[in-house]
């Protein structure tokens, strides 16, 4: 529950209807006992604003981003179902997924709203925030599990 001694911060924020871009993470296919090999990466991006061009997944943490695949119909702010073959090491990682709509915006990191807000990354990280389209990092541990990187 949201307090008005939160705000005394000065850290504050007007509502808006469009949410930008924003993809999910829904599914990574696991084989038994987490073991390596190929998976499956699914889920939905969507956008208030425009639709779906692009899905990109990085596997590294960030460090690299390949395309997924965009599965039909791909129309204005609706849900687009997208795929991404990985064949997982067997090493712990950090997945990521953003996605970028036909107007050309893209989805920002915690970092990027942070600055576009004025607070820093922790702000974001330990406050109750609402409306933001900001990438999701999912931790998989070398045991297959996978969590919330954030928290």
């Amino acid at each position: 529950m949201i307090t008005e001694g939160d705000y005394n911060d000065g850290k504050a924020r007007w509502f808006q209807f469009e949410l930008g871009p924003n993809p999910s993470l829904l599914a990574l296919g696991r084989h038994e006992n987490g073991e390596s090999g190929y998976y499956e990466i699914t889920g939905l991006a969507w956008s208030g604003a425009a639709a779906i061009r692009r899905v990109e997944i990085s596997t590294d943490n960030g460090k690299t981003w390949k395309d997924a695949e965009l599965q039909g119909p791909v129309v204005p702010k609706a849900h687009t179902r997208f795929v991404f073959p990985w064949v997982w090491d067997g090493q712990e990682t950090v997945l990521l997924s953003r996605s970028t709509d036909e107007r050309g915006q893209v989805q920002p990191t915690l970092a990027e709203i942070g600055k576009l807000w004025g607070v820093n990354e922790t702000y974001l990280q330990t406050h109750q925030v609402g409306h933001t389209n900001a990438i999701q990092p999912w931790r998989v541990k070398a045991d297959g599990k996978v969590y919330n990187a954030i928290v």
